[in-house]
């Protein structure tokens, strides 16, 4: 018999070895140091952004998705189809800004001007074709009432359809009847058209579109195109209206303002003709003195700002060096000489170097610099001398021009004396003749407003008969219920999986229970019997392998190895427990080891089924009884593993569980056989589980996935703890490959090497 500090030489190969002995690390560390850690943790740690993790979801939850998908295509595409078709009709117009109203002058406004820029003008025309007066007319010129579209029965009233039997008001005429009935259903039709016609403004333009939408395709176009003739027809109606009153109001006026004119004219001629005033523009600034006035004062600015200038430069060389002045500096002349001048002293320092003053040639070279000196000197006083005479030429000047404005002032103070009523005569001129041409212009738009060729208003497109309805739009509702349907599908998926607080996957078992994941064992539809034998004893079986690897991780654990004495309990029951203790202790028999099961859940036992045991005689038999170990202890068909049964179910679990005997038996079969597994009670509501976890020396809880909640896990550690029971670990059962979680496990351990299928 093989010892279990013995090298696992079978299953050292096992990849799910390499992350057993991460768990040795942590043999001597509490458990409950992991939990209380992981669960202060558990905020930081949801918060994280896992992509993979949100598409699990989606695929975990993909009927869910699926199904809302359906319901939504098929209810919107279903309504889509029994919607009665509406068929759109649209006309385009422009609309140019308004002209000028009838009585305006410049800065005054009789009755106000529509402003293109203002957005009310448009507003104001959209209005217009919603009013009830267009729809009034369109319904009159297309005698809409009888019209199929709009003939419908007039639906009943209350009292009509459920009390018929009350006798109704008779005093009414039937005539009177027939008219209210007949105005009561043009004011339906009326009704009609407006809540049909949509009116939108096209961008930042002069367009407008108009929509008229119908059930009846050739109807919409009818109206649309009624509606836009019913439009330009008020407009004109409306200007027809204006212009009727002003164009006679206008001519009367128009032929006073020209007789007055005309004595005003007459009278300023006569006037201008006695006084002997001649004026060259016309205006009260056209006569030839005035003109000769502005010529001599532009005149003297000109001069007297040269004078000035003159001036100005003529103290600057009364006053510094005259050399300095930019006349002097700026002479070409002296500019030259002293360039001679520098060049002869330049020539004149490098002859001392070798000559004395006295040579003959040094006092030509000085002669000849005294020279240039009284050269430059002449030229200084030339300039000296020009800016002397511009400058008295500027005053002469000046002066002579003062004396002819003084002489044209007079001459103009003569005439001004003259003219006062001549520019009496002359304003009243332009007021008569500016009030007769405004007159005549008005008169002139008034005309041609008044014509049909000046309407404001155009048809850019006529609306068509449609051809296809524009309500529903088959192809729009089903993108929207595509995107409605895959994104609620997608939300109720996350709402769902929210809601839902079971432990699914082994990273939630560590970050939120604080559990090392000792296996993770997929669902299999093996409950009990042959068939989950089958599936133990199939080396291709994932069920078999996933239980192999539990192994593996049980025999590193702890320092000694696999625990003697192993209890498998969960935190309810229904998560894989029995079904655990039983594989895990078929997978420890294969090593040739001995094996003593024991079925310690006396409130629901269930190995005796599963096993095909007899249960007259077990566990309770012992506990409360006179049986010895070797009387409840019982073979089975697999080599090593043995089986103690439940036996018959007492009314005092807890006690029985608590006792010296409970003790005594796993200390017995801890000597007589190399591994004894229990399968443990749930831990939550009962007393059983705590006890036979502080009896036994390692305890595994299993988790099921998708099944065990959050809370209720916790609850089971906790109770756990509290009993110091020394928990290893936990087992992930029932793990669902649908939502791919499995597949990772499968693909990267039970399927190292190739596929399951291609073994022979």
């Amino acid at each position: 018999m093989a010892h279990p500090d013995e090298p696992l030489t079978p299953d050292a190969a096992d990849p799910a070895a390499r992350c057993s002995r991460a768990l040795i690390e942590r043999r001597d560390t509490p458990l409950g140091t992991h939990v209380m850690q992981d669960w202060l943790n558990e905020e930081e740690e949801e918060d994280s952004i896992n992509l993979r993790a949100y598409w699990a979801v989606i695929m975990r939850r993909k009927w869910t998705v699926l199904t809302f998908f359906a319901i939504v295509v098929t209810a919107v595409m279903t309504s889509t189809y029994l919607t009665t078709p509406v068929y759109r009709a649209s006309t385009t117009l422009q609309i140019d800004a308004e002209e000028a109203k009838i009585v305006q002058y410049e800065g005054v406004t009789s009755g106000g001007q529509t402003s293109w820029d203002s957005s009310e003008y448009m507003r104001t025309q959209q209005e217009v074709l919603q009013s009830r007066a267009t729809a009034e007319r369109v319904v009159n010129e297309l005698n809409l009432t009888e019209h199929p579209a709009f003939n419908a029965p007039p639906e009943k009233s209350f009292m009509a359809t459920w009390l018929p039997w009350l006798k109704q008001d008779k005093a009414v005429a039937p005539a009177a009847a027939a008219e209210v009935d007949q105005s009561a259903r043009t004011r339906g039709v009326v009704g009609a058209v407006q809540g049909g016609l949509t009116v939108e403004p096209v961008g930042n333009s002069r367009l407008l579109r108009l929509h008229f939408d119908s059930t009846d395709a050739k109807l919409a176009a009818q109206v649309a195109n009624s509606v836009t003739s019913v439009f330009i027809n008020l407009n004109l109606a409306r200007r027809l209206d204006a212009t009727s009153y002003a164009k006679t109001f206008l001519q009367d006026r128009l032929q006073q303002v020209q007789a007055k004119l005309e004595e005003s004219e007459k009278a300023l001629v006569a006037f201008a003709r006695k006084e002997e005033l001649v004026k060259a523009g016309g205006g009260e600034d056209g006569s030839i003195d005035t003109q000769v006035l502005q010529g001599f004062t532009a005149a003297l600015t000109q001069v007297q700002q040269d004078r000035i200038r003159a001036e100005s430069l003529y103290n600057s060389f009364q006053g510094t060096t005259i050399e300095s002045l930019p006349e002097v500096m700026d002479n070409k002349a002296i500019q030259g000489l002293k360039e001679r001048k520098s060049k002869l002293e330049t020539d004149y320092q490098e002859g001392l170097k070798v000559y004395k003053p006295g040579y003959p040639k040094m006092q030509q070279i000085a002669g000849q610099i005294a020279e240039i000196d009284a050269m430059i000197q002449k030229e200084i006083q030339n300039v000296r001398a020009a800016i002397k005479a511009r400058y008295q030429a500027a005053k002469d000047q000046e002066a002579a021009l003062i004396a002819k404005l003084q002489e044209s002032r007079r001459d103009i103070l003569g005439v001004q004396d003259r003219s006062i009523q001549y520019n009496i005569l002359k304003r009243e001129v332009d007021t008569n003749r500016q009030l007769f041409e405004g007159l005549l212009q008005r008169l002139k738009e008034v005309g041609v407003a008044g014509g049909v060729g000046t309407n404001n208003i155009s048809v850019i497109d006529k609306a068509e008969v449609p051809g296809s309805p524009f309500t529903p739009n088959p192809r729009r509702n089903l993108m929207i219920a595509i995107f409605l349907g895959l994104f609620g599908g997608v939300g109720l998926a996350f709402l769902f999986e929210h809601l839902d607080d079971t432990i699914k996957l082994s990273e939630q078992m560590e970050q939120q229970l604080g559990l090392p994941v000792l296996g993770v064992i997929p669902h299999t539809p093996a409950a009990s019997g042959d068939a989950l034998y089958q599936e133990n004893f199939d080396s291709r079986s994932h069920f078999a392998e996933a239980y192999r690897s539990l192994r593996t991780a049980l025999q590193f654990s702890t320092a000694d190895g696999m625990p003697r004495v192993l209890m498998v309990t969960s935190s309810s029951m229904g998560e894989g427990k029995s079904t655990t203790a039983l594989s895990l202790a078929i997978q420890i028999a294969q090593l040739g080891k001995k094996v003593l099961l024991i079925d310690g859940d006396l409130r629901k036992a269930s190995l005796h089924t599963t096993m095909g045991l007899s249960n007259h005689l077990g566990l309770t038999n012992y506990l409360a009884g006179d049986a010895k170990p070797v009387d409840i202890t019982q073979t089975t068909e697999i080599p090593n593993l043995f089986a103690i049964t439940s036996g018959p179910l007492p009314p005092n679990p807890a006690e029985l569980i608590s006792s010296t005997k409970m003790v005594s038996l796993l200390s017995l079969a801890a000597e007589k056989f190399d591994h004894v597994v229990i399968d443990g009670p749930p831990v939550l509501g009962l007393a059983d589980a705590p006890l036979l976890g502080s009896i036994a020396e390692a305890t595994l809880l299993v988790v099921e996935s998708g099944g065990t909640r959050r809370d209720f896990a916790r609850g089971a550690i906790k109770r756990l703890m509290g009993t110091r029971t020394r928990l290893l670990g936990g087992v992930l059962t029932k793990m669902q490959a649908r939502g791919h979680a499995y597949d990772y496990y499968s693909g990267h351990y039970y399927q190292y090497g190739g596929s399951l299928e291609g073994r022979g």
